[in-house]
């Protein structure tokens, strides 16, 4: 059976399709993928919904709609590098407001249109069931993680660096809990610095950040935000880790000129303290919650970030963790790309065996939830 997964990550800089082949005796594999840049008319009305405008009604519902063809069309586009039809797709949908603790989270979404458009079957709504029985609705990649990279031979943890970084921890023993957590910013920061000082997307393998110098002043701030000493499970997202989160920290550290008034050399050391601060607060997290950890797979878009990747392995040694294995999933064979879409994928075809797709142990729920909801192609 092969069930595809369609994410627009909080990153917010495409869709992204991946099709899993799900076997009768349990296994799986990526059998494709296929991606759409986000249009910038439409991430700029996504960016001004999560942070909040005017009009936010009509806009969502235009947004939605937008969405919901950009998901079809992508889809369409993985069905046809094919050579079987796409039983189903598990489509997110794009998240605006995460407020678990207000016992809500929001995806804008159309799965009914996505469904129309591309004759598929959609399930969609993955979170809010889990937010229902009184979970944090994320992370829901965990036990995806756990059927993928679970070993008998050490204690693994998978760290997903999207705009939110978020972290599976798998014990080496069979009979322990995976648990699973945002631990903090992984993309989301440093990528709207980049568009505020230098007009670009991104930072294209973190060369801007490697040529500033790292504030440690600053950095030692930003690490003394509550949300870094939170107990577990938790989840944030683009609401807390904001712009306005990062004037805050700016300002306090005595910084009150606006990036364009800066010098070149601030800029960059900015870049490098928010990459940083992505890699530590990864690497205190996990240090914290699984001290045994032997291997840590990175996947995302951070992990094709090499001055990140770098920063990880440095602060790894830094907390006498040398000997931890740090590698992408590309080791394993998934496409650090494809972990997310294929988690979704996974979850879906959880939802038709009518099996739960959430752990409470990540999430806090008070049990094991089946995920999502069917919107049928016909």
């Amino acid at each position: 059976m092969i069930v595809a997964g369609v994410m627009s990550g909080t990153s917010l800089d495409g869709i992204d399709a991946v099709a899993v082949d799900f076997a009768d005796d349990g296994g799986m594999r990526v059998v494709g993928q296929a991606s759409l840049p986000m249009p910038s008319v439409l991430r700029s009305e996504l960016l001004a919904l999560a942070l909040g405008t005017d009009h936010e009604i009509e806009r969502m519902g235009d947004a939605s709609v937008a969405l919901a063809h950009l998901y079809a069309w992508t889809l369409q586009d993985l069905q046809q590098r094919l050579s079987e039809p796409i039983a189903a797709a598990g489509v997110h949908g794009q998240t605006i407001r995460h407020r678990p603790e207000r016992g809500f989270t929001l995806q804008l979404n159309h799965p009914a249109l996505v469904a129309e458009l591309s004759g598929i079957d959609i399930i969609a709504d993955f979170r809010s069931r889990d937010v229902a029985a009184g979970g944090e609705g994320a992370p829901l990649v965990p036990a995806f993680h756990a059927a993928c990279f679970r070993s008998a031979e050490c204690s693994t943890a998978v760290l997903n660096i999207g705009g939110i970084a978020n972290f599976t921890l798998i014990p080496q023993d069979f009979a322990a809990d995976v648990l699973g957590f945002d631990c903090g910013p992984g993309n989301m920061l440093l990528d709207h610095w980049m568009q505020t000082a230098q007009g670009l997307p991104y930072d294209s393998d973190g060369s801007y950040a490697r040529s500033g110098s790292i504030d440690q002043a600053l950095l030692a701030l930003m690490l003394t935000d509550p949300y870094f000493d939170r107990p577990i499970p938790k989840s944030t997202g683009r609401e807390y880790f904001s712009p306005s989160w990062l004037d805050e920290k700016l300002h306090a550290s005595g910084e009150f000129r606006c990036a364009a008034d800066m010098p070149d050399e601030r800029r960059r050391s900015i870049a490098a303290v928010l990459t940083e601060l992505t890699a530590r607060s990864a690497v205190d997290a996990l240090i914290r919650w699984l001290p045994d950890v032997q291997r840590l797979y990175l996947c995302g878009g951070g992990a094709l970030n090499s001055f990140l990747c770098e920063r990880i392995r440095i602060a790894l040694d830094a907390a006498g963790a040398h000997t931890v294995a740090l590698c992408s999933t590309a080791a394993c064979g998934i496409d650090p790309m494809a972990v997310e879409g294929a988690a979704f994928a996974w979850l879906a075809h959880q939802w038709f065996l009518r099996q739960p797709g959430n752990l409470p142990a990540a999430t806090h729920a008070a049990g094991p939830r089946r995920l999502g909801c069917l919107y049928p192609a016909s």
